[in-house]
C-alpha cells in the first residue's frame, strides 16, 4: 500500500539551522580531518567569512563554541590556535557538570563509588600483571610522600592519596583508562576530604597502600585485588554513616 504524502511530514521535515551551527560543523570537520592540526593557527575571521560565505557574527559565534568545547584557545592579543585533544583534557572539561550531577542527585555519589570500586579492582589486577621495578619504586615513593603529609592540613595528604591511585592506573599504559581514573578521583575529592581526615584514619590508609604495593611487586594479581578490596571496603564502611549524617565508626584493627 502506498504511503500517503502526509505520513512523511513528521520524519522528512527540513530544519533550519543557524549559520553559526553550520560554520561550527565545518570547523570541527577541518579539525577531525587533520586540515587543522593541534598547534596550528586558525584562519582569520575574514578568511573564514570568505571561505564559507557568511558574516562575521556567525564566524565569531562558531569560534566561541569551539573554545568552550576546548578545541581551540582564544587569547587576547594572540592568534587563535587548535588545542591538543586527549582523554585527560576532554574529561577535565566535564568536572563542573559532574560535580553538579553529584550535588543535585546525591544517589549518584553511591553510583560513582560503585563504578570506582569496579575500576580500581580491574586496575590493580592489571598493575600486578604489568608492573616494572620503576612502577613499584614510584608507588613506594608516593606512599612516602603521603606519609610526609600526615600532619597538618588534610588536603596535601588527600592529594597524595589521589596520586597513589593515579599511579596505579598509569601502569595500564592506557591514556583513556588513566584519564577516567583521574576524573573519578577528582569528582570524589570533596566527598573524601572529611573522611580521610578523621583521626587515626591516615595510618590505616597508609598500611592499606603498602599492602597493595607488596602484592603488585610480587605480581600477585589475586592478592592485589584482595588488598584493594579490603582498602575500598574500609573506606566504604567509614563513609556510609557520614552519608547518613552520623559520625564514622571506630577504626577497625588492621587485618594481619
Amino acid at each position: 500500500m502506498a504511503r500517503s504524502f502526509g505520513q512523511a511530514e513528521g520524519t522528512d521535515r527540513i530544519i533550519r539551522r543557524k549559520l553559526s551551527d553550520e560554520v561550527l560543523d565545518r570547523l570541527r570537520s577541518m579539525i577531525r580531518s587533520g586540515e587543522l592540526r593541534p598547534g596550528d593557527a586558525m584562519p582569520s575571521e575574514r578568511a573564514l567569512m570568505d571561505r564559507f560565505g557568511v558574516g562575521r557574527p556567525a564566524v565569531r559565534e562558531a569560534l566561541q563554541s569551539l573554545h568552550q568545547q576546548g578545541l581551540i584557545s582564544i587569547s587576547h592579543g594572540e592568534r587563535t590556535r587548535v588545542q591538543p585533544i586527549d582523554a585527560t583534557t576532554v574529561l577535565a572539561r566535564s568536572d563542573d557538570v559532574a560535580r553538579m550531577l553529584l550535588d543535585l542527585v546525591p544517589a549518584n555519589r553511591q553510583h560513582l563509588k560503585e563504578a570506582r570500586r569496579m575500576f580500581e579492582l580491574g586496575l590493580v589486577r592489571l598493575a600486578a600483571e604489568r608492573a616494572t621495578a620503576v612502577d613499584v619504586a614510584d608507588l613506594r615513593a608516593a606512599i612516602d610522600e603521603q606519609t610526609a603529609q600526615m600532619a597538618g592540613d588534610p588536603v596535601p595528604f588527600i592529594k597524595a592519596d589521589m596520586a597513589f591511585h593515579a599511579r596505579i592506573a598509569a601502569i595500564s599504559d592506557n591514556p583513556i583508562i588513566t584519564a577516567a581514573s583521574q576524573a573519578m578521583l577528582r569528582w570524589l575529592f570533596e566527598y573524601h576530604t572529611a573522611l580521610l581526615h578523621w583521626s587515626g584514619r591516615e595510618a590505616v590508609t597508609l598500611a592499606d597502600h603498602a599492602a597493595i604495593v607488596d602484592a603488585i611487586e610480587a605480581h600477585d594479581a589475586d592478592g592485589a585485588v584482595q588488598a584493594m578490596l579490603d582498602h575500598l571496603d574500609r573506606s566504604r564502611d567509614a563513609l556510609a554513616p557520614m552519608d547518613q549524617g552520623r559520625a564514622p565508626p571506630p577504626e577497625r584493627t588492621q587485618p594481619k
